[in-house]
């Protein structure tokens, strides 16, 4: 399947906030009420179409238990954008976002797109994270923000829509100006260089060729 980008995403969060869901729900819109806890960590692809062009996202879904934290924190460095997902209704999984909000910065690239998603909307009759407080915690540093739900597939799309579009424009732009840069490098200054014809009677090795 051919593709013009393809871009990793992080799912980040306590264990037990619907990651493995919103994944499922993204790639295959499936919901599994018994989804057991990740095991260090799964991904699956989906491919969308932002500005007539195809992104192909390969989405991470990381354990959220402390024991797996070795190994998921290495999948952070090869990532360009994080879901960082939090249950509105257990308030635990909102205060730890502080926490795996700084393993991120420790551990990922500097110029990665976090995305604060508050999941499990549908359990309006439980919530015990105002709106209001995430979305301002998600402005003091830098987040976008947005509440879902796997169960009912509120927004789901739309989150990983925002997150993949923004990355895109950001990797499209970086692109641009790398161009620039290298159509603007001096080319006057190559100065050739003469290899005299060897005399012994090798064998020639075959050229490598871009196919």
């Amino acid at each position: 399947f051919w593709y013009h980008f393809c871009l990793a995403v992080v799912l980040i969060g306590d264990s037990g906030v619907g990651k493995s869901n919103l994944l499922s729900r993204f790639t295959r819109n499936e919901f599994n009420l018994e989804s057991k806890s990740t095991i260090g960590v799964e991904f699956a692809t989906r491919s969308i179409q932002v500005d007539g062009k195809t992104i192909k996202a390969q989405i991470w879904d990381t354990a959220g238990q402390e024991r797996y934290r070795a190994i998921t924190s290495a999948y952070y460095r090869g990532a360009v954008g994080a879901l960082l997902v939090y249950d509105i209704a257990k308030h635990l999984t909102y205060e730890n976002v502080e926490r795996w909000l700084k393993e991120l910065r420790d551990h990922a690239d500097s110029n990665i797109v976090i995305m604060l998603v508050g999941n499990k909307s549908d359990l309006r009759h439980l919530r015990a994270v105002p709106t209001d407080e995430a979305r301002a915690f998600a402005e003091k540093n830098g987040l976008s923000f947005i509440e879902t739900s796997a169960l009912d597939s509120t927004n789901v799309e739309a989150a990983f829509q925002t997150i993949l579009t923004e990355i895109y424009r950001i990797v499209s732009q970086k692109q641009m100006s790398d161009r620039r840069e290298n159509d603007m490098s001096p080319s006057n200054n190559v100065v050739p260089i003469h290899v005299p014809p060897t005399t012994e009677n090798k064998p020639k090795m075959q050229c490598c060729q871009n196919i």
